[in-house]
């Protein structure tokens, strides 16, 4: 793998090789179709539930692969990552399968529910304030005490590839169908769940149309697709999204999108509180905000998918039981 600027920095060669090797250890997600949700918005739409993987999200994917790219002689130092809750979980439920020690630097309002399971696969919480601290300097800070590898949510070629099993899946299992995923709506927050599935996707099916679905007012990745360069987003607010707060697109997953992603659609906390509403109502699907961004584009009508088949990616589940409670009352 390499960062020059001429080859892509993962491969569809790099995804199958992590397949191989989360494969006994991730949960390989259907696709599920509903009859309610298809007769809503007149089209066939396909949910990859990544909140039934391992940890409740897909970030088990990438961080398996990561970790298990360590080699044996580096391990003893441990793991260290910031994360606000997925990859916090994805990168604790790593180590401990692989008898590492894992150390997760992680905002001190994220949700209770991801700290708690943070911990409870034996890793070392350190939180810090969103807005006063750097996480990144906290990590490498106690990465270069402690000797131990640092893994990055997204910026890392291991992690895009790891997350790109779920894309990868998404191929075959249309394939299976003997149908084209026309259109593939997946979540970004830096961008390495989005980066992995469209490069999976497309090595199968060129003509596929992967677009990005984001917050309103962090719409990083539209703002940045649009620019042709990375562009960080103007609001300093909250969103419900709490996983999709990244300022700005990575630079090793930009370098992917740039190139993969037709376009990027955003939908407001309103919107995205009604998609979980729908999923939990409707379809009996427990989604996190993050998760749902995609959906709740679809259910807004922000994206075109009058005779396509449709795949949205629902990240993950770890949603806060009292916001949730909220969301579905």
């Amino acid at each position: 793998m390499t960062d020059n600027a001429q080859i892509p920095p993962v491969a569809a060669a790099d995804i199958d090789a992590a397949a191989r090797v989360v494969a006994p250890f991730a949960v390989r997600t259907p696709l599920l179709t509903f009859p309610v949700l298809n007769e809503r918005v007149g089209t066939k739409v396909f949910l990859k539930p990544e909140m039934l993987q391992r940890t409740g999200s897909f970030k088990f994917r990438g961080a398996f692969n990561k970790l298990a790219s360590i080699p044996q002689a580096q391990r003893s130092g441990g793991v260290v990552a910031f994360s606000s809750g997925n990859h916090a979980q994805g990168v604790a439920a790593a180590a401990k399968i692989l008898n590492m020690q894992a150390t997760i630097v992680m905002p001190a309002d994220s949700p209770l529910t991801k700290r708690e399971r943070t911990k409870s696969y034996g890793a070392e919480v350190v939180l810090y304030d969103r807005d006063r601290d750097d996480r990144e300097a906290i990590a490498n800070g106690i990465a270069g005490k402690r000797g131990a590898t640092l893994v990055r949510p997204y910026d890392d070629p291991f992690v895009i590839a790891g997350q790109g099993t779920a894309g990868r899946e998404i191929a075959e299992d249309m394939a299976a169908l003997g149908l084209t995923p026309d259109i593939v709506v997946a979540p970004a927050s830096g961008g390495g769940l989005i980066a992995g599935v469209a490069t999976a996707v497309k090595a199968k099916f060129p003509q596929s149309q992967v677009i990005v679905a984001e917050p309103a007012g962090y719409d990083d990745h539209a703002l940045s697709l649009k620019a042709g360069h990375r562009e960080a987003h103007p609001v300093a607010a909250r969103t419900i999204c709490d996983a999709l707060m990244a300022m700005m697109p990575g630079e090793l997953t930009f370098a992917i999108n740039s190139k993969l992603l037709a376009n990027g659609v955003a939908a407001s906390d309103e919107e995205v509180g009604a998609a979980v509403a729908f999923a939990y109502r409707e379809l009996k699907l427990v989604v996190e905000p993050g998760g749902a961004i995609g959906l709740a584009a679809l259910l807004a009508g922000r994206i075109d998918v009058k005779d396509k088949n449709v795949v949205i990616v629902l990240s993950g589940g770890n949603v806060d039981a009292e916001l949730f409670a909220r969301l579905v009352a």
